[in-house]
Parts: structure tokens; sequence; C-alpha cells
């Protein structure tokens, strides 16, 4: 659905965290259904980038949350409050952390989307986190247990899948066939 036109109105036609007026963007606040303007804002495309991990995020440029963090739009102060959580060890955002007000379905919505400090995390060898659906390169020749295949180095794996309870295992396909493989021999 396109609830663009609803955000231009609630917003002012600027970003809804930082006041910019060029290059805005719709974003979805992850998780949530999709149903309505409240599950969006309209921020400027380099804050989305850096939302979407698709870009690596400058402190600087969410320095707007001190003020954005005092929208009355629940989108708006669950990214506030999950910028500054992952912002923390800068030191600017503690202060804000203390004073940023959610109510309970607002707090527990931000913490629906934050990534858990204790979940368990595969990491390849040369520490990058991996993530289901990646691809990746064996750095090892491999030799497959319970069959004839040789894994060779360089090969790709295609759409990983992650061992949920074991962060060094990684599931994938080399030569059609269906392995596990140890996160310590892949690189992302």
């Amino acid at each position: 659905m396109n609830f663009e036109k609803q955000l231009s109105e609630r917003s002012g036609n600027v970003c809804e965290l930082s006041g910019a007026t060029t290059d805005l963007q719709v974003y979805q606040v992850q998780p949530s259904e999709g149903n309505s303007a409240d599950d969006f804002v309209l921020i400027t495309q380099n804050l989305k980038e850096q939302l979407e991990e698709t870009k690596e995020v400058s402190s600087n440029d969410w320095r707007c949350l001190n003020d954005s963090m005092w929208s009355e739009v629940s989108a708006v102060k669950v990214i506030s409050y999950r910028m500054l959580d992952k912002l923390k060890g800068e030191g600017w955002p503690n202060d804000l952390l203390e004073m940023i007000y959610l109510e309970d379905q607002e707090l527990a919505w931000a913490k629906a989307g934050m990534e858990d400090e204790n979940a368990v995390k595969h990491v390849d060898s040369n520490g990058a986190i991996l993530k289901a659906g990646d691809t990746v390169v064996l750095i090892k020749e491999l030799d497959v247990k319970g069959s004839t295949i040789t894994a060779k180095r360089g090969t790709a794996v295609r759409n990983i899948r992650l061992v949920h309870d074991d962060p060094t295992l990684i599931e994938g396909k080399v030569d059609g066939q269906s392995i596990y493989i140890l996160t310590q021999f892949v690189k992302k």
C-alpha cells in the first residue's frame, strides 16, 4: 500500500528524523504489518540506507535524534530508541536514552526489532556476521563425510541456512548435496 501522501501530510513533507526536505523515502519500521501509515516514517535516503545496513552508520548523521525522540509519532520514537541504543558506545546517546519516553507498546515494538546481545551469532573466518541467505566461499578444501565429494577451496555456497543452536555451523549445498559446514572454513 502507498502511504506516501499520508506521510507527507503528517510530516509536512520533511524528514521525520532530521528535518531535511530533499531525497525523502518511505521506510517501514519492522516488525510491523505495514497496514497503515503508522507503521512507516518519511526519512532521507541516507538515513534509510543506514537503517537497512546497506551503508555504514555515521553517528553524526544521527545527532538529529536529540529532537526527533520527542515526536508524537510512535514509529519515529521507535527508530530513535533503536538508534540511540545502537550508538550508545559513542557516549552522547546515553543521556538521551535515559530521557526518552516510550509507552509500553512502543517500547515492546522497539525491542522486538532490535538485535538481542545474547543471541547466537554466526561469524565467518574473518569475524563477519553471517545471515541466512548469504553467499559464502570455502577457504579450505573439505572432505564431505558420508560421501565421496570433496568441496574445493573457492567454491561459492549460496543461500546458506544458519544452524540455530550452534553458532559454529551453517548449512548449504555443494554439488547439489546439502551439507553442514564449520563457519571457520568460510568467508563472506
